[in-house]
Order: structure tokens, then C-alpha cells, then sequence
């Protein structure tokens, strides 16, 4: 990071400024994980950084960080942020701070989240000179403990959205919560409900995206924090999944939503991973007790998807991120009536255009849900949806499934049946779709006497 930071701690140093890289940013560099956003903090005042930053930074921008004291730059490939020292103070409302600036380094690192985010390496003219450390970071760092720098009940009366960032924190660096943050979270968790839906919603995805989602899970039904922003999930611990006795239906979605991690082959998918924890929600709802002592959950795929629906419209998720959430987990049941293979051709065609785009999704999220110990019975399934991907293939390269349209287009069903543009139209569209589904493409001659015939069979009237 040289090229950024010798220049950067060289125009400070000039001007009589001190400026440390901090937080996060000494974190990860402590963890091989340092990527281009990189944190300072300095003694300089916003408006004076500006101005140091003007003949330097390739951009300058405020998104509401002035107010705050950070002042935003671009550099090449990077992006900083740098914030004035500060000694902040909460009305322990809202989580929004009294901003007040501080003189020191030492006050500005005693008000951060956990130690080891309270971090920093002074940059002067030369580059790194200094490392700092005065909460002993490092220590807890290394022991994989997440600690708060002051008391914690403090710290998260202060701002409790530090209590879902320590769960996003065990998911996306895979450690543990000190034993006295932990009792912390568990007496405060109704705090949460003081912290914005949005801001919720941004550490939930945060969490999700980590490399250990199912441990920041954990941790929030262990503390009660999903209980008040994700209630459908600790509720499935009440469960026990009927194909999957060994497991109760919450240690069954985290194990789903693990190995859907597992299936990824790029970057973390937020849709999958959502659809992986969220699966089986409605089995608490759709619970029945049978004759002779099993469980039975019929329809839960369904009930499932509304509840998807409800509780991400709660988190206010953008609606087409939420529809491909509640689909996957609506149609993740389905291939179990293919069994060995009976689905005809026109059954395969609808299970691919009903997922549509979200096909490769729905096949590692199916995949992820065998977690059966059998392990004869487990390389059973996986060798049935093999069977399936590949008819899937074979009715693809046939017939370009990706893209299935009725044989004739609006304007041919207009001029062969002789109407007018509007409703009856598309009830012809959609009887040609059906039959493109159940039959496979026609040609033209077959498609038209099928419409014809279609036409004339038709009720009318009423």
C-alpha cells in the first residue's frame, strides 16, 4: 500500500498533521484480508482535510460522512476514508452519536466497537512508523475474541447495532464472542429494536455473506437478537423435519445453508444463502401430528414463501431480491416427485420455466438440501437430480428451454382467429405456452389447427 500511503502520510506530515491508519483496516492487514477501502483517522479538522486531499484524490464526495468528520476520497483503485479524532456521545435513543472532536488518538480509539477494531499504525512521511495499540488489540486478535473496549453494556447502550455487528463479525472472521459480550447481548437484545430497519437489513446481508454465516446465525438465536429481527429462524427449533430425524429443522437449515455455501463456484451468492436459511420457515406453521406418531409438514413450501415475503417486504429488501428468495424456496420441494425418474418431458419443461433464471440457483439449493447421514440414500439423490440436470440438458440443447415462447406470436393469433388486440389475445398466448410445455415445440401447421380447434372448443358468453 505504499503508493498510497507514503504520499498520503508525506502531505499530512508537511502540514503538521497526524494521521494513523485505524480500525478495521489494521485488522485486516493483521489477517492477510486488506483489500482497497482503507480508514484513517487524523487530527486534522474535516474542512482542513478537504483541502489537503483536493491536489491529491482523483475524487472527493461527501454521502452524509461530513457531518461525522470523514471526508471521502478516491485514489486509483483505492478508496479512503478519513475522520477526524473523536469523542462521541449517545443519547441512547437512537444510535446516531453527538459528534464532538477529540485531540487525541487514544480518546478516539476508546470509543471504537471491539479492540480489535481499536488499532492503528501512524503513517508519517516515510510511510509506517508507529504501531499502536493501546486496548491490547492485538492480543484478542489473535486469540480470535471479540471484546469490547469499555464495559459492553455501555458500548451497546451507546449504539446497539454493535450487538448484530459482533454476530457479523463471528461470520465473517469465524470468531467467538468474549463470555462478559456475550451475557451483554443476551440482557440488552430488545435494543436492537432502537436501530433502523435499512441498517438492520445491511449487517443481516453482511452476515450471510461471510465465510462462517452459520455461526453469526447461531449467535443470533443463542442471544436473542434473530428473535427480534429474524424470528422465523429460532422458531424452527420447535421443529422436527419428518426426512431428516437427526436434526431438528433449524440445525437442518443451517447444515442446507452450509453446504449451499459449499456449492458456490465465484463469489457468495446473498439470494441462495437467503433461500438456503430460509427453506423450510414454514414447517412451524404447516406442523401436523398423523396417526401412529409422524410428523408431517404438507405445503410448507408454500407457507414458506409468503413468510419470505413477509419478512423481507418487514426489511424493507428490494422487491426483486425478495421474489427470487420466496421462488427458490417455493419450488425447492418439487423435484421430490421425480423420484427415479418419472417426470414426462412436459414436466421437466415447466420445472425449468418456472425457475427460469434462477435454475442454476434452484440446483445447488436442492443439492443442499439432502443432509441425510444415510449415505446410500444420499448418493441416491444426488445420482437422481444427476439424472434430471441431464434430461434438462438434452430438452435444452432441443429446444432452447431457456427461452420458451408459444409458436405463433400475438400478431399470427390475431390474423388466424380474426380479433382485435386485448384480453383474448393473450388468453390464446397462454393456451399456446401450455401446450408448448406439455408438447414441446410444433410447427406451424400443427400450432394453428391447435389454436383453431382451441378457438372453437372455447365457452363463450357468461
Amino acid at each position: 500500500m505504499s503508493d498510497v500511503l507514503t504520499p498520503l502520510g508525506e502531505l499530512f506530515a508537511a502540514n503538521g498533521h497526524e494521521l494513523y491508519l485505524v480500525g478495521g483496516s489494521v485488522r485486516d492487514a493483521v489477517l492477510g484480508r486488506l483489500g482497497e477501502d482503507l480508514d484513517f483517522t487524523t487530527d486534522a479538522r474535516p474542512e482542513v482535510v478537504q483541502e489537503l486531499l483536493r491536489g491529491w484524490a482523483d475524487a472527493l464526495w461527501d454521502t452524509g460522512g461530513l457531518a461525522f468528520g470523514t471526508v471521502s476520497a478516491s485514489k486509483g483503485s483505492h478508496q479512503v476514508e478519513i475522520t477526524t479524532y473523536r469523542t462521541d456521545a449517545y443519547d441512547r435513543v437512537s444510535r446516531n452519536p453527538i459528534v464532538a472532536y477529540g485531540d487525541t488518538l487514544a480518546g478516539d480509539l476508546i470509543r471504537r466497537d471491539f479492540t480489535v477494531n481499536a488499532m492503528a499504525v501512524r503513517i508519517g512521511a516515510d510511510g509506517v512508523q508507529e504501531f499502536v495499540d493501546p486496548l491490547d488489540g492485538m492480543s484478542a486478535l489473535l486469540a480470535g475474541v471479540l471484546d469490547t473496549p469499555a464495559l459492553p453494556q455501555d458500548s451497546f447502550n451507546d449504539d446497539p447495532l454493535r450487538m448484530l455487528r459482533a454476530a457479523r463479525f463471528v461470520s465473517q472472521l469465524g470468531f467467538s464472542l468474549a463470555p462478559r459480550v456475550l451475557e451483554a447481548i443476551v440482557e440488552m437484545a430488545e435494543q436492537i429494536d432502537r436501530i433502523t430497519v435499512e441498517r438492520v437489513r445491511t449487517e443481516l446481508d453482511k452476515l450471510l455473506l461471510g465465510a462462517h454465516p452459520t455461526d453469526g446465525i447461531d449467535i443470533m438465536c443463542e442471544t436473542g437478537l434473530a428473535a427480534r429481527v429474524l424470528p422465523e429462524v429460532p422458531a424452527m427449533k420447535l421443529e422436527i423435519d419428518e426426512h431428516h430425524q437427526h436434526k431438528d429443522v433449524y440445525q437442518h437449515s443451517l447444515t442446507v445453508l452450509q453446504q449451499a455455501v459449499d456449492l458456490e463456484d465465484g463469489d457468495p451468492d446473498l439470494v441462495l444463502r437467503w433461500a438456503a436459511l430460509l427453506h423450510d420457515i414454514g414447517k412451524p406453521d404447516t406442523r401436523r401430528l398423523e396417526d401412529g406418531g409422524g410428523v408431517s409438514f404438507h405445503h410448507h413450501e408454500v407457507v414458506g414463501a409468503k413468510m419470505v415475503r413477509r419478512r423481507m417486504r418487514a426489511l424493507k429488501y428490494p422487491k426483486h431480491l425478495m421474489e427470487d428468495v420466496a421462488q427458490l424456496v417455493f419450488l425447492h420441494l418439487r423435484f421430490h416427485g421425480y423420484g427415479k425418474g418419472q417426470w414426462t418431458d412436459s414436466a421437466v419443461r415447466r420445472y425449468v420455466t418456472d425457475a427460469g433464471d434462477l435454475l442454476p440457483r434452484l440446483h445447488k439449493l436442492v443439492r443442499a438440501d439432502c443432509t441425510t447421514r444415510n449415505k446410500r440414500r444420499a448418493a441416491a439423490l444426488q445420482a437422481t437430480y444427476d439424472d434430471l440436470e441431464a434430461r434438462i440438458s438434452r430438452l435444452q440443447e432441443a429446444e432452447d428451454l431457456a427461452r420458451v415462447r408459444p409458436d405463433l406470436d400475438g400478431n399470427a393469433i390475431m390474423k388466424l382467429l380474426d380479433i382485435p388486440a386485448g384480453p383474448l389475445v393473450g388468453e390464446a398466448w397462454r393456451f399456446l405456452k401450455e401446450l408448448r410445455l406439455d408438447r414441446g415445440p410444433l410447427d406451424r401447421d400443427e400450432a394453428e389447427a391447435a389454436l383453431v380447434q382451441w378457438w372453437q372448443d372455447r365457452p363463450r358468453g357468461g
